[in-house]
């Protein structure tokens, strides 16, 4: 299980990315649209500006039930360790154990 401070940290950046998401598109397509170079460093200003955590780049996927960054299933949103227990416990429906 994770530390309790990762995961909050991690909930507090997908925050941040929500609620600044649309000033950060606007700005960029600003910048895009922007043909000096004087506006468009203003513009770069007013982005670095903005909280760090509040770029999509700095997320990380983060197992739903343990915490664990690592081992991630996207489809899922599960670790593989839980993705197994929860699949042999017929917990997660069209999930089955292959063999061969």
């Amino acid at each position: 299980m994770a530390k309790k401070s990762m995961i909050a940290r991690e909930k507090k950046r997908q925050r941040f990315v929500l609620k600044y998401k649309q000033k950060r598109q606007d700005l960029k397509q600003q910048i895009k649209s922007t043909a000096y170079l004087e506006e468009k460093l203003a513009l770069y200003a007013k982005l670095q500006k903005l909280p760090r955590d509040s770029s999509a780049v700095r997320l990380h996927n983060r197992c739903l039930v343990t915490g664990r960054p690592k081992g991630y299933y996207g489809a899922f949103g599960l670790s593989r360790h839980v993705l197994r227990e929860m699949s042999h416990n017929c917990l997660l429906p069209g999930v089955k154990k292959s063999s061969w």
